[in-house]
């Protein structure tokens, strides 16, 4: 048995989220029917974690094992042979049979894009959000550096119905390693670097900065969201188009 590492990168805007559902297209489900067809074998690869409907990756990390004897560097061009052009493999490498894309995972990187000038470009639209209305880009910096530590994230975490059910505990708790906004240009860019995510945090994050930036919410609001482990203390969920899953660490 061989254990790959598929490093992967996909335009997240046409499918339906990472994991496989019945009728819909989802990354996952494109993954396997390529992997099946180069294999044989009916695999279901696993990532480091589930990207919603319109959320995009620049490096996921996803594991299969397989029988297979296909070398893997063949593995990279047989599958961008049969993937859609959204979705590319960037790597393949072998990997110890205990490696696991999610268990093993130490820590994620995910960026956040808003496009501030009045007119989006067309070929822009799907990959950020076009926000250009006045904004406190300062405060929401300001905001952001509060949510970095160990901290309960209940606030900004949506209702997941998978979590739980492989025997994993369930705890809200995650730790924040940097987060932070910075201008390039015309876009608006949040970064966040932490131990692991919860469901669409990361966009209730950036929703809640929002409010920030508009005086809706004061900066020192975003300590009070925390504290309040509910989710209807804290802002709307950010549109999926702007988040991308960055990097994977391990």
């Amino acid at each position: 048995m061989r254990n790959l590492k598929v490093i992967l990168s996909y335009d997240g805007t046409d499918f339906s989220g990472w994991q496989v559902q019945p009728g819909v297209d989802t990354v996952q489900g494109t993954l396997a029917s390529a992997i099946g067809r180069i294999t044989g074998e009916k695999v279901l690869p696993q990532a480091s974690g589930r990207t919603d409907a319109g959320v995009h990756a620049l490096a996921q990390v996803v594991t299969f094992v397989t029988e297979s004897v296909v070398p893997r560097e063949n593995f990279v061009k047989a599958l961008n042979d049969i993937l859609p052009p959204s979705v590319r493999v960037l790597d393949v490498a072998e990997m110890p049979l205990e490696f696991h894309a999610r268990h093993s995972a130490r820590a994620k990187t995910y960026r956040y894009r808003i496009y501030r000038d009045a007119i989006c470009p067309p070929f822009l639209a799907r990959y950020v959000w076009h926000y250009p209305y006045p904004l406190n880009e300062g405060g929401m910096e300001q905001a952001a550096a509060l949510v970095v530590g160990e901290k309960d994230f209940t606030s900004f975490a949506a209702v997941d119905p998978e979590r739980g059910r492989d025997g994993e505990a369930v705890s809200n708790v995650r730790t924040i390693f940097a987060s932070s906004w910075e201008r390039s240009g015309e876009e608006l860019i949040y970064t966040v670097r932490g131990s692991g995510f919860l469901h669409h945090m990361v966009r209730n994050l950036v929703g809640t900065f929002i409010l920030v930036g508009r005086g809706t919410l004061q900066v020192e609001d975003v300590t009070r969201i925390l504290e309040a482990r509910n989710r209807s203390a804290a802002g709307a969920t950010a549109p999926a188009s702007g988040l991308y899953l960055v990097s994977v660490e391990y």
